[in-house]
């Protein structure tokens, strides 16, 4: 089962929820590969199938793939009632914790998040994913320094294969933070990884234009709206590099563009009124 968290540090919900959905489908894909479905602290690492998967897991992942299901159709008190009944019958199962950690934090309560994202650390400490949310929960709590080691702690594991949402996430916090250098090694690094995420070229895009480093700042943004991902968000922070460097044919094509495709966008109300700064 795939799950993760990020938050974008400037940009709307709508990032905002890329990410959440992104973060269940992690969750979703390690239940599907049987990635932690062993019992904690029995040293399997084998990828469990049909054949011997204890009958009582497998009716807990058949609840937990319910409630991802719920979870990502925005009906988050279905899935939390699932995940409720999965952990009823199979309390060690470390990635229903881990959803669970993501449904309270779309229900914005941190406390029960933070401990559910714990549970699921305690029962696997492999467990990268449950490790990042920890700090993207502990990052939104304005609890930077204990974000931080979560963060690393999930990047230590070896055999992590999702290191680049890592690397974003812990991006965005550190931005928030206000370390920008730091956010900008970070946000590099994921971009290295995964060029393709839209949420770490936006972003930093969006922080290379706050340093002044315009040129780049120019090419991950161009980058981004020259794909079929570009949004409103997208086009408005490529205007605003591009009126920057002074270059008024180019902004004048995304200005087009907006109006095309968001006639009805904030972003094209902040242009009418000149507002570039906000």
């Amino acid at each position: 089962m795939k799950h993760r968290d990020a938050l974008p540090s400037r940009v709307g919900g709508g990032l905002l929820r890329l990410l959440m959905a992104a973060a269940a489908a992690w969750v979703l894909a390690g239940c599907a590969a049987g990635v932690g479905v062993g019992m904690p602290g029995d040293g399997k690492t084998d990828v469990v199938t049909a054949s011997d998967e204890p009958e009582i897991r497998r009716r807990a992942r058949i609840r937990m793939e319910l409630a991802v299901s719920y979870f990502e159709e925005g009906k988050t008190t279905i899935a939390l009632d699932e995940l409720k009944q999965a952990l009823v019958i199979d309390p060690s199962y470390a990635e229903a914790y881990s959803l669970r950690g993501l449904v309270y934090m779309r229900l914005n309560d941190l406390r029960l998040a933070e401990d559910s994202f714990r549970r699921a650390v305690a029962l696997n400490p492999r467990d990268a994913g449950a490790l990042q949310n920890v700090g993207w929960l502990l990052c939104q709590s304005g609890r930077y320094s204990e974000a931080s080691e979560a963060f690393n702690q999930a990047l230590a594991n070896p055999l992590y294969g999702d290191r680049a949402k890592t690397y974003l996430t812990m991006g965005l916090c550190q931005s928030r933070a206000g370390h920008a250098d730091e956010a900008e090694r970070s946000l590099t690094r994921s971009y290295e990884l995964d060029a393709g995420n839209p949420i770490t070229g936006f972003n930093l895009a969006g922080l290379l234009l706050k340093r002044g480093d315009l040129v780049r700042a120019q090419f991950y943004i161009r980058r981004l709206n020259n794909s079929e991902l570009a949004n409103a968000e997208s086009l408005w922070l490529g205007i605003r590099v591009e009126r920057r460097m002074d270059n008024k044919v180019a902004m004048q094509q995304l200005v087009d563009q907006m109006k095309k495709r968001f006639p009805q966008a904030r972003e094209l109300t902040l242009y009418e009124r000149g507002a570039f700064d906000e």
